[in-house]
């Protein structure tokens, strides 16, 4: 790829800088900076944007930073800093929001389970504030309502990942035969392929809880950045935008 672009060198820094703050004030970075639910104390309307910067470890920010590197730069290349910079945080904080819209599904999936049963929403909120539940909650709801309704509240997001799938979709619609050499696949894929095929299994482990690549992804996190990519690169498309007005 050459010299690193300006908007890429800019986020690699910035996600470096916070994955160290990290690893030295863990419980108060995550605490701060991740994106809770809304109904949590922890939340903060910042963290819509400082969460694209937290990471769970290593090998999650290597691999996002290395994808942000790699399918990132021919885009600011073709774009210029500003536009790309404006593409990355929108897919972002599409990410988020519908990441942060599934999660009210599951909660007040789970709520309505409860007060249904004649268990009073405060008492509910009560409990959950102070990091508990009540195992009699399986038997009224079902494991996975009770599961899905406890993590939505008490599990917050973290990562870059969203941004990054909005990237790699306005990688794929821009470079979609670019083939690309994957650790898993021994032959050469064309982006126009393995982009949607990734973007595929993402949804079948979010609607069905299986995870694919591991336990505790956000997988519609992942979604809501490539819907987003998608949308604003086919706007773009459409409308003919003007590229220079961004630089």
């Amino acid at each position: 790829m050459g010299r690193l672009t300006d908007a890429i060198k800019h986020l690699l820094i910035i996600n470096v800088l916070f994955f160290i703050a990290t690893q030295m004030y863990g419980d108060q970075m995550y605490q701060w900076f991740s994106l809770w639910f809304p109904k949590n104390e922890n939340f903060g309307l910042w963290q819509i944007l400082s969460h694209m910067f937290m990471h769970g470890g290593f090998m999650h920010i290597a691999f996002n930073m290395y994808a942000l590197w790699a399918f990132g730069t021919p885009l600011e290349r073709m774009w210029g800093r500003n536009k790309f910079f404006f593409f990355y945080f929108s897919a972002g904080i599409g990410a988020a929001l519908i990441h942060t819209g599934v999660n009210y599904y599951h909660f007040n999936a789970g709520i309505s389970a409860l007060v249904d049963a004649g268990i009073s929403e405060s008492s509910v909120m009560e409990i959950i504030s102070s990091g508990q539940y009540s195992p009699d909650w399986y038997n009224i709801a079902g494991k996975s309502t009770i599961e899905n309704f406890l993590s939505a509240y008490n599990t917050p997001a973290v990562g870059a990942s969203g941004a990054i799938y909005g990237v790699l979709v306005a990688f794929g619609m821009s470079y979609p035969n670019s083939e690309l050499f994957l650790m898993f696949i021994p032959v050469p894929v064309k982006a126009k392929y393995f982009i949607p095929v990734l973007i595929g299994l993402d949804l079948f482990s979010g609607v069905t809880g299986y995870g694919l690549f591991g336990q505790g992804i956000a997988h519609f996190a992942h979604i809501g950045g490539a819907l987003f990519g998608f949308l604003m690169m086919w706007y773009w498309k459409k409308n003919q935008f003007n590229e220079n007005r961004w630089n």
